[in-house]
């Protein structure tokens, strides 16, 4: 990065609060200094790059197509900037921990063991959110994700937490007591998979199988997913961590299983981390060691 290049960081920050309240008078405040030093802060810095961020011709000034990319730039870096330090200073201790997991994972594997944790840690807010979107861990944002593969997420740190290989399941009720030898004879089922993923789909490319398309594939959520399986609404593909004890009771009927290592990872951003995500992830760890 060319230092030099850059203009004052006061400017900066006279424009970015001037975008954010849409008022030199507010701006002022919120910076405490006079109005007049909001609107000679984002002229000399107009002069320094070389463009117009504000039309004023109107009766009140509007951000040009130039000064509202460089105000969303400003609200992103600033944004970052605070959050970073919140972190680093422990202002935002009390700030609840940010969970993403699949609706699978969550409901199966990490809710029936949450009241242990809060049982220990009262104090510690949790936010669960159960989507199988991955989403982005950023300061202030998401602190820690829970993902089903094979560990590899560039620029973060990940942990395995659970190993599970990926079963194919049904009920008695919907396939019989039959010996199936054969992913093939699978083909002509209604089958199930988690919402936000391909994996049945996956499954057939992998084997060669041909779905029979007239069948149809239900995308579900996780804990859905598992439930319509149990009263034999189709074919599911899932971890086996969740169905284990399905199987073992007999509800459903464990057709095939995949052997390749993967499971369910902790996945987190590189860096200093806040005492009570430490603690969660401890605690994570340790209810994964007793399963």
């Amino acid at each position: 990065m060319d230092w030099n290049t850059l203009p004052p960081l006061s400017a900066l920050r006279a424009f970015a609060a001037y975008a954010e309240t849409a008022s030199v008078a507010r701006a002022g405040a919120a910076l405490n200094v006079s109005h007049a030093a909001i609107s000679q802060q984002i002229r000399n810095l107009e002069s320094h790059l070389g463009i117009t961020l504000l039309d004023r011709s109107g009766r009140q000034m509007q951000l040009t197509s130039e000064g509202q990319r460089l105000a969303d730039a400003l609200r992103e870096g600033f944004g970052t900037m605070a959050r970073t330090l919140d972190e680093l200073t422990g202002r935002d201790a009390d700030r609840p921990i940010m969970v993403s997991a699949t609706p699978g994972f969550a409901s199966s594997w990490l809710m029936p063991r949450l009241v242990h944790f809060r049982a220990a840690n009262p104090e510690i807010s949790l936010m669960i959110d159960p989507s199988a979107e991955v989403k982005p861990l950023a300061p202030g944002g998401i602190d820690l994700a829970l993902r089903y593969g094979s560990g590899q997420w560039p620029g973060l740190e990940s942990e395995l937490l659970v190993s599970s290989p990926i079963a194919v399941v049904a009920a008695p009720s919907l396939v019989g007591e039959r010996d199936i030898d054969s992913l093939s004879e699978l083909r002509d089922y209604h089958w199930l998979q988690e919402m936000g993923t391909n994996e049945a789909t996956e499954w057939f490319a992998r084997f060669g199988v041909e779905h029979d398309r007239r069948r149809g594939i239900s995308s579900l959520p996780g804990n859905l997913m598992i439930e319509a399986a149990r009263q034999g609404h189709g074919v599911a593909i899932t971890a086996r961590v969740f169905v284990d004890e399905d199987i073992a009771a007999g509800r459903l009927r464990l057709i095939y299983e995949d052997t390749r290592k993967k499971g369910y990872w902790l996945v987190m951003r590189p860096g200093v981390m806040r005492p009570a995500l430490r603690r969660f992830i401890t605690w994570l760890r340790r209810e994964a060691a007793k399963s």
